[in-house]
């Protein structure tokens, strides 16, 4: 094993079998950035948040290690090390998901990890897929192995991103982490999916139409679905789940854009990059706001936490900025990055692609007027309730938090005030990993017709606010589910899918096993029956020949003295214990040739081999 290290590359030979391989400039440097921002101001409002915490330990080093990973994610030069850290990723935050120990946490983790697992597994299939259509080499040897491959690996970069089918994961786990994990979850390790999806995208199906419309079809189903679960959820954190889903659409829009455009696709490609920093920033910021009024109430109902950012001005600020950004308002950095993104969509002739792009920009506005007007504007219906969140006032969070949140916040205002001298830069320095040249001119980001997509999103969001949102409290007398619950597509559909699965195969093994015993007895009965030698015992062996003949002797010296006035019966202790010697040695056999034992040594072997991998 050797290290090398070259320009903007450092590798680490045969480790893992193939090596690891560490790049670093573009989009990579930037998410390392952005991973210390995150994980830094995470970490202070841990120090708060965990303190009254029993398992801080486990906690705190699942959050160390997950950096560690999400930061070898982010730095990976190949696949296969992608792969390596990607994995190791999804098992360390597993670990914040079912942090308390509760049932629906340990529900919603084995959600996470089901689809961690699963995805992993179909992106190993990717792997090796790939190695066997010669990716790597001069030339492809089988492209349509090659496109197999590509699939595979985006099924399991789409997952860990949080988007439609496999968006599951996301409503069940951010509501029952800890917040400042909720926000790691929803703002960082989603874009380790999304990373992915990008990578594929540029190497294996770079202007390929077909893929760029089947991925904007998932998008924009994404993007749709995930206002809608956000607007129907009632649970502040579930809400902004939901939210992560629609924005993972947007992005994944602007991913698709590209592929669709080609070498033209340069503002959709700086949107997306540009949009996944600032929905980094937007989850930092909302959900550690969600984790000050958790942290204080222990609630998270938003009929229960209704009145609790009143006389409370400095987080009514800091979740207006959060709240602002991801609206797409203008002089807000969501603002750049949305308007960048639809007019990749406009550029590309995608005209019903671009009015739900506006239509989902409109339910994103709506959520966030809905949980700023119960959280600071409306007061708790019981008014003593209502008492105890005003005094809070002074104490809801100490005085590192609300630098730390501060900071953050304003992050947002700048970036959207000063485009050319901030974010402009960041999405020029990040078109690299797309295979792109910088922009030379910055956009005219405010001119009327940018101004007007944004305009038509803010005032779709207004209209279903008071159509939809003040209409329904106004007839329920609280905010809640305006969805069937059949709707639920883990509880209606993957459990029961996975179960039926895991049912016939288990059946199928059961008869198999059932089969390959029966086959196995027939031929050790007949074909390969043991034939003794002239040398052989009759029966048994040396051990039950010598004890049976010492405790038959014994039974007849005991009969002609101790016993001699009743004698006991001899029982040929030689041959019973040479038939209990043929019984077990014939279990034995038929055990070790069953299908269940071989597959029990199969999955040794492969633990084994994976312990061998990691470490030599």
């Amino acid at each position: 094993m050797s290290c090398i290290l070259t320009n903007q590359t450092f590798s680490i030979s045969e480790l893992c079998g193939y090596g690891l391989s560490f790049s670093f400039g573009g989009l990579r440097t930037i998410y390392f950035v952005i991973a210390l921002i995150m994980w830094t101001v995470t970490g202070i409002f841990s120090l708060e948040y965990m303190k009254h915490y029993e398992n801080k330990k486990r906690y705190y080093v699942s959050f160390f290690l997950t950096f560690l990973a999400t930061v070898g994610v982010f730095l990976s030069a190949d696949l296969f090390t992608l792969y390596v850290f990607f994995e190791i990723m999804s098992l360390t935050s597993y670990v914040w998901v079912a942090f308390d120990e509760k049932k629906e946490s340990l529900r919603a983790g084995e959600t996470y990890l089901a689809i961690a697992i699963i995805g992993g597994m179909v992106m190993l299939m990717g792997l090796f897929l790939m190695r066997a259509a010669g990716a790597g080499q001069m030339e492809v040897s089988n492209r349509l192995l090659l496109y197999i491959a590509g699939f595979c690996l985006l099924f399991g970069f789409l997952a860990k991103a949080g988007a439609f089918p496999l968006h599951i994961w996301l409503p069940k786990a951010h509501p029952v982490a800890p917040a400042p994990a909720s926000a790691l979850l929803s703002g960082i390790l989603t874009k380790t999916g999304i990373f992915g999806v990008i990578w594929i995208s540029v190497t294996i199906f770079w202007e390929n139409k077909a893929f760029g419309n089947g991925l904007l079809v998932l998008a924009v189903i994404t993007m749709v679905l995930g206002g809608i679960l956000a607007l129907n959820s009632h649970n502040l954190k579930e809400v902004l789940a939901c939210s992560s889903v629609s924005q993972i659409g947007f992005i994944l829009t602007g991913i698709s854009t590209v592929c669709i455009l080609g070498e033209e696709s340069v503002l959709a490609a700086k949107g997306t990059i540009l949009h996944m920093v600032n929905h980094s920033l937007f989850k930092l910021v909302l959900f550690i706001v969600a984790g000050v009024v958790f942290m204080n109430l222990h609630k998270l109902d938003l009929n229960e936490i209704q009145g609790f950012g009143r006389k409370k001005p400095l987080l009514q600020f800091i979740y207006l900025m959060g709240a602002l950004g991801i609206g797409g308002i203008p002089l807000f950095s969501g603002y750049i990055s949305k308007t960048l993104l639809h007019e990749g969509l406009v550029e590309a002739g995608l005209v019903t692609a671009e009015w739900l792009f506006l239509l989902s920009g409109g339910l994103t506005v709506c959520y966030m007027i809905k949980i700023y007007v119960l959280l600071f504007l409306e007061k708790n219906k019981d008014e003593t309730v209502q008492k105890k969140y005003d005094n809070m006032a002074k104490t809801y969070m100490n005085k590192k938090t609300a630098i730390a949140l501060t900071v953050s916040a304003c992050l947002l205002p700048v970036f959207g005030i000063l485009p050319e001298y901030t974010i402009d830069k960041i999405g020029n320095y990040g078109m690299e990993f797309f295979g792109l040249e910088p922009m030379k001119e910055v956009p005219h980001y405010f001119s009327l017709e940018n101004l007007k997509g944004g305009l038509i999103s803010i005032g779709i969001g207004v209209v279903i606010y008071f159509a939809v949102v003040k209409l329904l409290y106004k007839k329920q007398k609280c905010y809640g589910s305006f969805l069937p619950k059949w709707l639920d597509m883990e509880n209606k559909f993957y459990r029961p899918l996975i179960t039926a699965v895991c049912g016939v195969c288990k059946f199928i093994c059961r008869v198999l096993e059932g089969l390959t015993d029966g086959l196995v007895v027939l031929l050790r009965k007949t074909i390969y029956r043991d034939k003794p030698l002239p040398h052989e015992l009759a029966e048994g062996n040396e051990f039950t020949y010598a004890v049976g003949g010492f405790m038959d002797s014994t039974v007849k010296v005991l009969n002609k003295t101790v016993y001699k006035s009743n004698p006991k019966e001899n029982k040929n202790y030689r041959h019973k214990l040479a038939m209990y010697y043929a019984m077990i040695h014939e279990n034995n056999k038929i055990i070790t040739r069953s299908l269940s034992f071989g597959l029990m040594m199969f999955c040794t072997g492969l633990f084994i081999v994976l312990v061998y991998l990691l470490t030599v």
